[in-house]
């Protein structure tokens, strides 16, 4: 798939202020600082579509962004972050909880994970619980350029062995790059397919 026009459509503090359309949706979350503007931007090929921040718990808001005119992409707060105070971060959380448990057209969720740590626990503890929802999501490994391949894949290997502790099959793994761009031509073409068996025009 090619993204030939990706605008940004509006941010919704919770649920409700959702867009209206039952366009498809495919949402990006993770840990503040792993990388989701980055890959946004790395995915439509703009370098200013999401803003992206060195400051952790930037994002408070569910971003959407129109692709192709077809399917949103969906920046969501990341966890892991309270930079308002507890309370602020109850409130980005059942936000977060509310969308990806209740939004009907969220065809996919991809978690994002930083390639260069090992297991951590709030990342398996968010897998564990959207795996509950349950909510179909796959895992993106990001930053990938910032090390070995052989690194990355041991990290994943160690994520992996984690997760089989209580699943019997992991979900469907990517890594990527926003950087070099790696990885984005595979995510873009796994949205195309799920568009594609949903009968949905790309």
């Amino acid at each position: 798939m090619k993204i030939k026009s990706a605008v940004f459509t509006l941010s919704a503090p919770d649920l409700e202020s959702c867009p209206k359309s039952a366009l498809p949706e495919f949402a990006l979350i993770g840990r503040s600082n792993v990388g989701k503007s980055s890959l946004i931007n790395a995915l439509s090929e703009r370098r200013s579509l999401a803003k992206v921040s060195d400051l952790p718990g930037k994002t408070k808001l569910l971003n959407f962004f129109l692709m192709n005119g077809a399917w949103h992409l969906v920046d969501l707060p990341g966890y892991g972050y309270a930079a308002g105070g507890q309370r602020e971060q109850r409130a980005f959380q059942e936000t977060v909880s509310d969308y990806l448990a209740q939004r009907r057209n969220l065809f996919c969720t991809f978690v994002l994970i930083d390639s260069r740590l090992t297991p951590q626990q709030i990342d398996l503890e968010f897998v564990n619980w959207l795996a509950a929802v349950p909510a179909y999501f796959v895992l993106v490994f990001t930053k990938t350029d910032k090390q070995s391949a052989q690194k990355t894949q041991a990290n994943i290997a160690l994520f992996k062995a984690r997760l089989a502790e209580y699943w019997k099959e992991t979900p469907q793994i990517f890594t990527c790059s926003s950087e070099t761009r790696a990885g984005c031509t595979e995510l873009l073409d796994f949205i195309e397919k799920i568009l594609t068996e949903n009968n949905n025009a790309v």
